[in-house]
């Protein structure tokens, strides 16, 4: 009986859309495209993997600030989830504005079949996050490149051009402004 109520219509359309679930597990498909355009990494870590690692540093790492780790957690969970409907554009491919534009077009159709008050709030924590203004999306933004960082170090031992992996490091670096994730940075880029 429980199986049957949790599989009606009316649960999906009250709590969560199947569609939004579909979108969002589609992010394991997507392949981040600055591995495969700078490093030539043929098979690299999906968008899913990305914000997977994310949100386990933002949960260790935020959870040693007087943020609001809640708030960071969801955010990282949403911050690429256009993604699965646009795929992943690099800054090459496309001009800020307009990638933000698409970004956002995905975003509202993703969330359209949500409850409102689920809806409400993942449009706010994306807006949020767009803006770049509070500590806690600051802090999101941060974590987004020491992910990367880490990422390329693993990606390091596994290519011949070595000198590539500086574009990423050099990113993280100028990105990173939180004493606490400089001095992770720098563990990891002492990693072999």
């Amino acid at each position: 009986m429980l199986l049957k109520i949790f599989n009606s219509r009316y649960h999906y359309e009250n709590y969560m859309s199947i569609d939004f679930l579909k979108d969002a597990q589609n992010l394991k498909n997507i392949y981040r495209q600055g591995w495969i355009e700078k490093l030539k990494i043929s098979s690299p870590e999906s968008v899913g993997d990305h914000t997977y690692f994310m949100a386990i540093m933002g949960m260790i790492f935020s959870s040693k600030t007087n943020l609001n780790t809640e708030k960071i957690l969801k955010m990282i969970l949403i911050h690429d989830l256009a993604e699965s409907k646009i795929g992943d554009l690099t800054p090459e491919k496309l001009p800020f504005d307009e990638k933000k534009d698409l970004e956002n077009s995905a975003f509202f159709k993703i969330c359209q079949n949500l409850s409102k008050d689920t809806r409400l709030e993942f449009l706010e924590l994306w807006k949020e996050f767009q803006e770049n203004i509070t500590l806690e999306s600051k802090f999101v933004h941060q974590i987004d490149k020491l992910e990367m960082a880490f990422q390329a170090k693993i990606y390091e031992k596994s290519i011949d051009n070595k000198d590539n992996i500086e574009i990423f490091l050099q990113t993280a670096r100028n990105s990173i402004t939180n004493q606490k994730l400089k001095e992770i940075l720098s563990e990891i880029e002492e990693m072999n």
